[in-house]
């Protein structure tokens, strides 16, 4: 997935990080199929925070992922000062949030943040970076807005995460902790 060598990727992963990843991977695919974005959150130059919404964020290998660098500037420059970074994905399915309201849980995580860093400046997106990207999008690729967000994904950001954080709502989620 990444054009960095295994040795350029920073520490190794916490085994529980490891084994959770998949879970992970599955509510990033939940989350953009229901709400068509992430949030990430970086510092900007004064320390506050600065959350942008960012649809086209990749999960790899176990603790490693991408995101494209469009419409981006403010995250960009904060990330150029601190590399620090937070990623929210929340599953905002209307029958999922319905069925868990009504039984009084969720059967499964609604969301999760991981926490990480990015993994140096933006590079060229790979062939194959691009093209998991467009699958994603696909359905909509008749849309004229579909070539206006998404017509030019060149560049990316390789990250590494360093913990993931479930989202905790009250009793809804007591279960799964």
């Amino acid at each position: 997935m990444s054009a960095l060598a295994p040795a350029d990727l920073g520490p190794t992963l916490p085994r529980d990080l490891e084994e959770q990843w998949a879970q992970t991977r599955q509510l990033f695919s939940r989350a953009f199929a229901s709400s068509l974005h992430f949030s990430i959150a970086t510092v900007d130059a004064d320390g506050a925070p600065h959350v942008t919404p960012i649809g086209s964020v990749l999960l790899g290998e176990p603790g490693r992922g991408v995101f494209f660098e469009v419409f981006t500037r403010r995250l960009s420059m904060n990330l150029a000062r601190d590399a620090r970074l937070s990623i929210l994905a929340v599953d905002s399915g209307r029958g999922f949030w319905l069925r868990s309201l009504y039984r009084g849980h969720f059967a499964r995580a609604p969301a999760v943040r991981l926490v990480g860093r990015v993994l140096g400046p933006p590079r060229r997106a790979t062939k194959e970076e691009q093209q998991r990207f467009a699958r994603r999008v696909s359905a909509v690729r008749w849309l004229k807005g579909h070539d206006l967000l998404w017509g030019r994904l060149e560049f990316v950001r390789d990250f590494a995460v360093e913990r993931i954080e479930p989202v905790h709502l009250g009793a809804m989620t007591a279960h799964l902790e």
